[in-house]
């Protein structure tokens, strides 16, 4: 397979044989190889071809070519096509002589080299201040050596002032590879090296390195200054490199064409002794920053923005402009937000999410508006907020509001008003006494006043008697001004149920609220609330007859017929955000709402044009309306009339009632005014009814068909064949590791077909099963509806006696309640109620398998596991509303609960344990395995507690009393183990009484959570010093009383790295005191090691003195504990008082402490009683779980009078803690100055 690409190079040679000459000889072909794999820098390419030639040779298979020319053109053809690689080229060049061995040209000098430097390197500040380099050479390092202080000072100098770069490689056709991280290095910063690129060598088969350098001459260019580097498509070789790595550091925009795609280093090579020529890259890169792999070699670098190379300076200057234009537009874009948006409640969170933009990768206006436009939406979610970059010639719309005709406007003529009015109104009354009003402006409402005895006698009273009304604003583009909306909504609202809100509206500029509300006075008789009205809309609609029309279709008032309306409101204003270039247009628009609509449900309108509830081409929307108006005329019946059903048929009676009054509640209040056809009014009356009554079967459907009822098909016995097909397609049984039974089944088939299938279902099912130790019963892909076969299955799963009783079905058509009761006997064998029984569950679950599942659950006979069911009711009949073509399906059935009498919930069974659908057969089979191991548990536990705890024979006792629980009904229906946790903890308490017996569930990511789970961490050297300034806190009081206060104990290795520490801290800081208090009212305890150490200071030296003799019960050994007679520092002495103040939280070695000293008449206790703690306890793991126990190890054993493990130390003086130290130090005072 290695050799398979040098086929196509072979055949190419194959079929070009067309001549007799003998030009080409097979040597040549070996000769190109040869070359390939002495030179081509992708050696792993080359696999195979040696062989491949020399094979094809032996064969013949290569034809000679007479034309030398066009024998290379095949070669370059052949070998570009094997390799994939346009770089590769052969010439026959006669005329070229083979080149003599060339001596080593002598290095040129500095001045020809600056004469050089001069014309491959430009540079110049553009206006802006903006730094333009033009390299057309990448120079090396021994030429950078020479004239490196030149550069720097006659070019570098220069462009270090500049706030942005263009660096111009649109002409560079080369250069050296050891120039690259020179020029890369002046871009980037030195705190940190970095890897920039790998180039590999064919001829010296080597790699090396290229890195940023750790120090340039002259200073580097800043890091936030901005760098735009142009290519083109004769960029090539190393001038790539540079592209490529700055454009993945992203340290540079590439603008311009798709570069050359050549490479780091090409050489033309002669093929053997021929006159034929190739063209080899001998030195590739591979590149640490792409990520991806990819190479900018034979391939070229695509730039971030494309444009043609002439035109591409312009644009990097375009790109520059905006980017420096960008910070003051942010800042612009924030001030507008905090003194404009309406939305006054998310402009802080708007402003630190704008306040963390980063605008690095912006690279032109339209690009910088998308980008801020997802920082606002993700914030305000708000649409009417955005930004977008102005249309050619678009200018920017004066903040200055329209301005608004008023009645002052208006001569006080009576005629012109009258004829005003004729003009600006049209209406009619159409057939059916249907009322008709077209307007086509919306005036102020000054003007409405002054024009109001006109409207009312010439428009408003012919429409006063019609049935309903139609309300054209299909040409009303609104007005400047929405005052009037309010008064024109009063006419169509019910004066008696008294004043409305109809919107609030909040104008952020003046940060003022005003409540928009039903008009006190009308001059006319309102049209009411009861009649139908309907308005016409289109796209023209906008501004304030928008706002008419979607406060009408939120009261609930007006069905909304036509197209959507233009999304036009007058709540937003438009700013300039950012103009580029002095004199030039605004390079990019800010909308932002000036002012909230928020209406009478309290949802704020967010603009958007209105979507009717019919929607139509405007042209049809009269005609439409008014086939809508028809249809609302029998709507009232029809709704009333599934109230009736309901109230007739439903099986919960209660239920029924409740959800008939709620329709006619609705339908009286204009609810169904959004209805246009049968099918809505079916999904709304679904859904109105679902959500009231819980019950998902509870719907009307919409049919041109009466719907049948299901025919029986005629008993026929099928075949043993047709059984034995049927079982296998309906049933999926299995036997799973561990003995577990595998049951699943998509349909639950009533009792008749159950009893005549019975004995091949024993067969082929049941006896696969009845023998296994647990069984799942997989319903989680059973839709079916109830099946009276239920209590059949049921039955399988508990004893012969006694029976069971399973639920009660009450039927509302028969109002007769049947109790459902496990059957006395049954075909075949019985799984019985003793072993465990899984039941899996989805949304998909039906009647059948809720019924049977939900049973099983109420029963704690099944484990369910899965998502919660949809929920319903049983069977259902269907009633026709009416003549209509609507059905309602009505459940006449529910199931009551054995328990409780009451009826299920219609909302859905609730799994023991809930996942997802697609994991709840794994998620019972985990359980089913920890139930197995549940006995072993115990076991390990009691095990660990009978060997470690401090108390031989309580431990001992624990232990049998724990193996003997395993069969209890609380570890039977473990689902987890953090739940068998719980149980172990619980019973653990009960045995042997003590608290510091513990067990708890830690999985791996929370197992640092568990204190003792891991050991104690030691500061660090250089933070041992704060340590011990942090632990310990120290005073001298009045009198000379010592104080000392630390709230744990720690152990012996920490105690020696610290101790000189503690010794200059802490204790010459109350050494020299007459008396000393110790404060362990917050000391939680640690470890026992570093007791004897303490109380050895509170001693005098000399004779050691027993302190404790401790016992450990995993290696059956007591320790004496003895005072040290070798201590750092000096001793407190057996003389000078000392008090020790204790509280409730005084616990575990702080109770060692105090309990010794008080034991040994060293010390004066005062405070609480301590919390009854115990020697620092182990922690064990269970193996194979993620349980952990805590077992106490250790107790004292010296004191004949009790210990205070369990108990706690009692003080001498008992106070509350807060007033332990005053009492503490008034004790110390009398001793030390007793009354004389």
């Amino acid at each position: 397979m290695a050799g398979r690409p040098w086929h196509l190079l072979l055949i190419a040679l194959a079929l070009s044989g067309v001549g007799t000459e003998d030009v080409l000889q097979p040597a040549l072909v070996l000769d190109m190889a040869k070359l390939l794999l002495d030179n081509y820098c992708f050696p792993e390419n080359l696999v195979g071809m040696q062989e491949a030639i020399e094979q094809a040779v032996k064969n013949g298979e290569i034809l000679d070519i007479s034309d030398p020319s066009l024998l290379a053109s095949v070669l370059t053809a052949g070998v570009q096509g094997a390799l994939n690689d346009p770089r590769l080229v052969i010439s026959y060049e006669p005329w070229a002589p083979v080149a003599p061995k060339q001596e080593t040209e002598a290095s040129p000098t500095s001045e020809q080299l600056l004469e050089l430097i001069q014309h491959v390197v430009k540079s110049e500040v553009l206006d802006g201040n903006v730094g333009y380099l033009r390299i057309d050479y990448i120079i090396g390092q021994e030429t950078i050596q020479l004239i490196g202080a030149f550069l720097v000072e006659k070019v570098w100098k220069t462009l270090m002032e500049t706030s942005a770069l263009v660096l111009d490689l649109r002409y560079a056709t080369g250069g050296k590879v050891s120039g690259i991280p020179f020029l890369i290095s002046y871009l980037h910063q030195g705190d940190q090296l970095l890897h920039v690129d790998t180039v590999y060598n064919r001829l010296s088969n080597s790699t090396t390195e290229i890195w940023t350098l750790p120090k340039v001459l002259g200073t580097r260019y800043g890091k936030d200054k901005d760098v735009v580097l142009l290519i083109s498509r004769h960029t090539a070789g190393v001038a790539e490199a540079v592209a490529s790595i700055l454009k993945h550091m992203h340290r540079a925009i590439v603008v311009g064409e798709r570069s050359a795609g050549g490479s780091l280093d090409i050489q033309k090579l002669q093929i053997g002794a021929s006159q034929f020529y190739m063209k080899i890259p001998v030195s590739r890169s591979v590149s640490p920053l792409s990520g991806s792999g990819q190479t900018w070699e034979g391939s070229g670098v695509v730039p971030n923005m494309a444009a043609p190379a002439e035109q591409a300076l312009e644009e990097a200057l375009a790109i520059l402009a905006l980017r420096k234009a960008v910070p003051s537009a942010l800042n612009q874009l924030m001030s507008i937000l905090r003194n404009n948006y309406s939305m006054a409640d998310r402009v802080p969170s708007l402003l630190h999410h704008l306040a963390r933009f980063d605008p690095s990768s912006v690279l032109s206006a339209t690009d910088l508006a998308s980008k801020l436009n997802t920082e606002l939406q993700a914030v305000s979610e708000d649409p009417r907020l955005s930004l977008r970059v102005p249309t050619a010639g678009e200018t920017v719309p004066r903040p200055a509001e329209q301005p608004v005709a008023t009645a002052t406007n208006l001569p006080d003529n009576e005629q012109f008003l009258q004829a005003l009015v004729d003009t600006v109104f049209k209406v009619s009354v159409l057939p059916d006494n249907v009322g008709y009003l077209r307007f086509d402006e919306f005036a102020d409402a000054s003007v409405l006043d002054k024009l109001g005895p006109h409207i009312v006698r010439q428009v408003w009273e012919p429409l006063q008697s019609t049935e309903s009304l139609i309300v054209d604003l299909r040409y009303n583009p609104g007005g400047a001004s929405s005052s009037a909306v309010p008064i024109v909504l009063s006419y169509f609202q019910d004066p008696s149920a008294g004043p409305m809100r109809f919107f609030t509206t909040y104008d952020r500029r003046t940060n003022y609220t005003q409540d928009h509300n039903s008009g006190p006075k009308m001059l006319g008789k309102p049209y009411g609330a009861l009649r139908g009205v309907y308005l016409l809309t289109s796209h023209h609609t906008a501004t304030a007859a928008e706002e008419f029309a979607y406060l009408m279709q939120s009261l609930g008032r007006a069905t909304l017929v036509g197209e959507i309306t233009a999304g036009s409101l007058s709540h937003t204003h438009t700013f300039c955000l950012m103009q580029l270039r002095e004199g030039a247009g605004c390079g990019l628009l800010l909308n932002v709402p000036i002012i909230s609509f928020i209406d009478n449900h309290g949802d704020y309108w967010l603009g958007g044009g209105v979507v009717p509830d019919a929607i139509v081409l405007a042209d049809e929307a009269l005609e439409k309306a008014q086939e809508v108006l028809g249809f609302h005329k029998g709507m009232g019946a029809l709704v009333e009339g599934v109230g009736q059903l309901l109230e007739a048929h439903y099986a919960i009676p209660e239920m029924a009632k409740r959800v008939s009054v709620m329709l006619s509640s609705k339908l009286a209040q204009g609810g169904y005014h959004t209805v246009v056809d049968f099918e809505t009014l079916a999904s709304q009356l679904t859904s109105d009814l679902q959500e009231a009554s819980g019950d998902h079967q509870l719907h009307i459907f919409h049919s041109h068909v009466e719907p049948s009822p299901e025919e029986q098909a005629p008993n026929k016995t099928p075949t043993p064949e047709e059984l034995s097909y049927i079982i296998e397609a309906l049933f999926k049984v299995d036997v799973l590791p561990g003995n577990v039974g595998y049951l699943r089944f998509d349909m639950m088939a009533e009792a008749e077909t159950v009893k005549a299938i019975g004995p091949q279902l024993l067969h082929m099912v049941w006896e696969k099963l009845v023998d296994t130790s647990t069984m799942i019963v997989d319903m989680r892909y059973n839709t079916g509806s109830y099946s009276n076969a239920v209590p059949i299955f049921c039955s399988y799963f508990f004893d012969t006696e006694p029976q069971v009783h399973l639920y009660t079905i009450f039927d509302r058509s028969t109002s007769h309640s049947m109790e459902v009761w496990t059957l006395p006997k049954v075909s075949g064998k019985r799984y019985g109620s003793a072993k465990d029984l899984f039941i899996l569950i989805s949304h998909m679950s039906g009647s059948a398998a809720e019924t049977f599942t939900r049973s099983m659950k109420d029963l704690h006979r099944a484990t369910v596991i899965g998502e919660p069911t949809v929920g319903g009711s049983l069977s259902a009949g269907i009633y026709r509303l009416g003549s209509s073509p609507l059905y309602a399906s009505i459940p006449s059935q529910v199931v009551l609960s054995p328990l409780t009498g009451k009826v299920w919930s219609l909302s859905g069974l609730e799994p023991h344990i809930t996942t997802q659908t697609t994991e709840a057969l794994a998620s019972a089979q985990n359980i089913i395995g920890l139930r197995a191991k549940v006995p072993s548990v115990l076991q390990t536990v009691g095990k660990l507690i009978a060997d470690n705890y401090a108390f031989a024979d309580l431990g001992a006792e624990a232990a049998a009393k724990l193996a003997d629980l395993a069969h209890k009904d609380t570890y039977r229906r473990i689902n987890s183990e953090a739940e068998l946790a719980e149980a172990v903890a619980a019973d653990l308490q009960a045995l042997p009484g003590d608290g510091h017996l513990k067990i708890v569930h830690g999985p791996e990511h929370l197992r640092e959570r568990i204190p003792g789970s891991l050991p104690m961490q030691i500061p660090s050297p250089e933070n041992l010093e704060d340590f011990v300034k942090f632990s310990f806190h120290t005073k001298v009081f009045e009198n000379n009383i010592g104080y000392l206060r630390f709230d744990m104990f720690g152990d012996c290795e920490l105690l020696s790295q610290v101790s000189d520490l503690l010794v200059e801290h802490v204790w010459k800081k109350i050494i020299d005191t007459d008396a000393l208090i110790i404060d362990l009212r917050y000391n939680v305890g640690g470890p026992t090691s570093s007791i004897a150490t303490l109380c050895s200071y509170f001693f005098d030296g000399g004779h050691p003195i027993l302190l404790d003799k401790v016992y450990n019960r995993p290696n059956n050994t007591t320790t004496d504990i003895w005072t040290h007679s070798q201590l750092k520092g000096v001793r407190y002495g057996f003389q000078k008082g000392l008090v020790l103040l204790t509280s409730s939280v005084t616990a575990g070695a702080a109770e060692e402490f105090v309990s010794i000293m008080k034991r040994l008449g060293r010390a004066f206790v005062v405070g609480q009683r301590t919390n009854g703690g115990c020697h620092p306890p182990q922690m064990y793991h269970v193996d194979g779980t993620d349980l952990y126990v805590t077992i106490p190890t250790s107790r004292s054993v010296l004191s004949v009078d009790g210990t205070w493990e369990g108990v706690g130390v009692i003080p001498h003086l008992a106070v509350p803690p807060e007033v332990a130290l005053i009492r503490a130090k008034e004790t110390l005072k009398a001793h030390l100055h007793p009354p004389s």
